[in-house]
């Protein structure tokens, strides 16, 4: 069984390479399309995109594999059924569960893959690529260091922790130098909104000045900050939850739980991570009644199609449940694995019934 489980899992593997490469490639296209209106801002330029598309790669790779698994699975042991190897197989003695099993070997070297991608290489990779973008097109201030975004505008030092909104960072902090580059004062505001090109509101905002004989401290209410940062290159500089490694996004959650603040949004970023994954041995799975039923005899095309629609599908259902653990203030872990269960559940279901 040894060589009939090689053959099924290279089967499976040579399919979902095409797959992804042909994903890989439309996404890059888009990609570099995508970055025609930046291309001519500061120092940015065709070359620069073209590094900032590969670099990129990785991420794209690691969020497309779930649905190049599946379409994969289905282009690769469809082949197999078209060949009616699969039928031989059958009337050999072998039962559906162990050429589900075989199937599976693959969605475990997969999810292997998948790992690799996102703790190791996609993170890092895409972070390398978005500080290599804002340095170019944003020539007049510089950002560096960990704990989000540390970016120095002349002569003040401000601090983001996370981006909630296209134009609105949940938390800011300003330290205010002199020309001699002494401490002259220190902010911090709960939220910052930039309202026009070169101006934000903080929100919320506490600060303590500092002169030569005493500390001056001024309460809570809202400044209006004149800095040429904008909203654009902090987003830059700020990772999504959902882009960060998975042993990144526990340390923060044990951050943010023992200060008493709102961990949800990495809560569910790290527990989908994890339930994404282990999506791909699923969605691998789920090839197999497929083709043993009514597309036995279908096209390659058929399956794709049929294959794409699924992933779509999921990835639609990922990002909504996301939206709801926000705003609803729902169990994060509970949403995060729910497509995945809903796609074992149907997997399993369907190989159950499979003939």
């Amino acid at each position: 069984m040894k060589i009939l489980d090689r053959y099924i899992v290279l089967t499976v593997l040579a399919s979902v390479a095409l797959v992804m490469t042909v994903l890989l490639v439309l996404g890059a296209l888009f990609l570099f399309i995508g970055q025609q209106d930046d291309i001519g801002v500061g120092s940015y330029g065709t070359t620069d995109a073209a590094w900032f598309v590969l670099l990129n790669l990785p991420q794209q790779a690691w969020e497309l594999l779930p649905i190049a698994a599946l379409i994969g699975a289905l282009v690769g042991l469809g082949s197999l059924a078209r060949g009616s190897e699969i039928i031989v197989m059958r009337a050999s003695g072998i039962s559906t569960w162990r050429l589900a099993a075989s199937a599976l070997l693959a969605g475990v070297i997969l999810i292997a893959v998948e790992v690799a991608l996102g703790e190791f290489l996609a993170a890092p990779l895409q972070q390398a690529a978005r500080q290599l973008k804002a340095f170019d097109k944003f020539t007049d201030v510089s950002f560096g260091g960990a704990g989000g975004a540390w970016v120095r505008d002349g002569n003040l030092i401000l601090n983001v922790a996370r981006q909630s909104g296209e134009r609105q960072f949940g938390g800011m902090l300003v330290f205010e130098l002199s020309p001699e580059h002494r401490l002259r004062a220190m902010g911090r505001a709960a939220r910052a909104t930039a309202v026009e090109a070169q101006k934000w509101v903080l929100s919320d905002y506490v600060e303590s000045r500092f002169t030569r004989e005493r500390v001056l401290t001024r309460a809570s209410g809202e400044r209006v900050l004149a800095s040429n940062v904008s909203a654009e290159f902090l987003g830059l500089a700020v990772a999504d939850p959902r882009l960060l490694e998975t042993r990144t996004l526990w340390t923060l959650i044990s951050y943010y739980r023992a200060n008493g603040l709102d961990a949800r949004p990495y809560e569910f970023a790290a527990w989908s991570r994890v339930a994404r994954t282990l999506a791909i041995g699923f969605a691998v799975l789920l090839a197999v009644p497929f083709v043993l039923g009514s597309l036995r005899a279908a096209g390659a095309g058929t399956r794709t199609l049929l294959g794409l629609g699924i992933g779509v599908i999921f990835f639609l259902m990922q990002r909504l449940i996301e939206s709801g653990t926000v705003v609803f203030e729902l169990d994060p872990v509970v949403l995060a694995w729910l497509p995945t269960v809903l796609l074992g559940m149907v997997a399993l279901t369907l190989l159950a019934r499979a003939r």
